[in-house]
């Protein structure tokens, strides 16, 4: 069984603002892996996952993205950005075009795994509201 999903589409119907520090769509959610489309809409301070890898692919915008020690790093559309769970990342978005990724997960990632560096910069709820899809 598959399916095909319009991207950019889904990028588009994203809201101009956000009560969260991401908004995504969930596309699959098997437990071998998750895909989802998420717009980020602040700075998303350093934060890891602890049951998954992560593939982010840039869909849209421009971002500073820390991933470790390594210095952060401009990320832009068409590239791939990829790091191991436990692994420390946080993004800051470039103004301009709205900062949209696609993202698989492997193994499947729980939303509410997200676990700040510091436990004052957010919680599950802060971090990820998800919309169903369209």
């Amino acid at each position: 069984m598959g399916t095909v999903f319009d991207i950019l589409t889904i990028a588009g119907n994203f809201p101009d603002g956000a009560e969260t520090m991401l908004i995504d769509t969930r596309l699959t959610d098997e437990p071998e892996a998750s895909s989802r489309v998420f717009r980020v809409y602040t700075n998303v301070p350093p934060h890891y996952h602890g049951t998954c890898d992560e593939y982010l692919f840039v869909v849209a915008g421009r971002a500073l993205f820390s991933i470790g020690e390594a210095a952060p790093a401009e990320v832009r559309p068409g590239q791939l950005v990829f790091f191991k769970k436990g692994v420390v990342h946080a993004i800051r978005p470039i103004e301009g075009e709205p900062l949209v990724f696609l993202s698989v997960d492997t193994p499947r990632r729980d939303p509410r795994d997200i676990i700040f560096v510091n436990p004052a910069d957010g919680t599950p709820d802060t971090f990820v509201e998800t919309r169903k899809l369209y």
